[in-house]
């Protein structure tokens, strides 16, 4: 199977929305608003200083995807790029597409002197996805993640 890394254009905005909608749904059981999730992704589509999305494709059908956004580090004078919105279609999952996408911006990344890493964060029930973070070289950071979420109200406690 051949899978080729392409970044990602505003024509993809529905394709990526959906994407996010399906990774909420799967992975933390969140419905979220299909109108705002479309105006968010667009508005990253258009304005590069918020991040961009890379896309996988197989045999011309966008077959998995991933984000980046900043965040500066004054300690190291450079940016970290966080990798986000990591979705790969049922159908082609335990293909390699994220190994793909993951590659594809950690060899940018590196070509890149203004950035510094990569960091992303994930759901602590979910093992799997943190195997294959390990087996492609990343490694657990020593910070837990604190938010305040104006905008999604979660039900119940934390997963702990």
């Amino acid at each position: 199977m051949k899978i080729t890394i392409r970044n990602a254009k505003l024509t993809d905005a529905k394709t990526i929305a959906d994407f996010n909608y399906s990774i909420a749904a799967e992975t933390e059981h969140i419905v979220l608003d299909r109108k705002r999730l479309l105006r968010g992704v667009k508005a990253l589509l258009k304005d590069d200083s918020k991040g961009f999305y890379i896309l996988a494709e197989v045999g011309g059908r966008v077959a998995g995807q991933l984000m980046i956004t900043y965040e500066w580090s004054d300690w190291r004078c450079a940016t970290f790029w966080w990798i986000q919105s990591v979705y790969v279609s049922k159908e082609f999952r335990g293909a390699g597409v994220f190994k793909h996408l993951y590659r594809h911006i950690k060899k940018r990344a590196k070509k890149n002197k203004l950035v510094c890493g990569l960091r992303l964060y994930v759901e602590r029930s979910n093992s799997r996805a943190q195997q294959t973070y390990e087996h492609l070289g990343m490694r657990k950071a020593d910070y837990n993640l604190y938010e305040i979420d104006f905008v999604i109200k979660r039900s119940g406690k934390s997963k702990r």
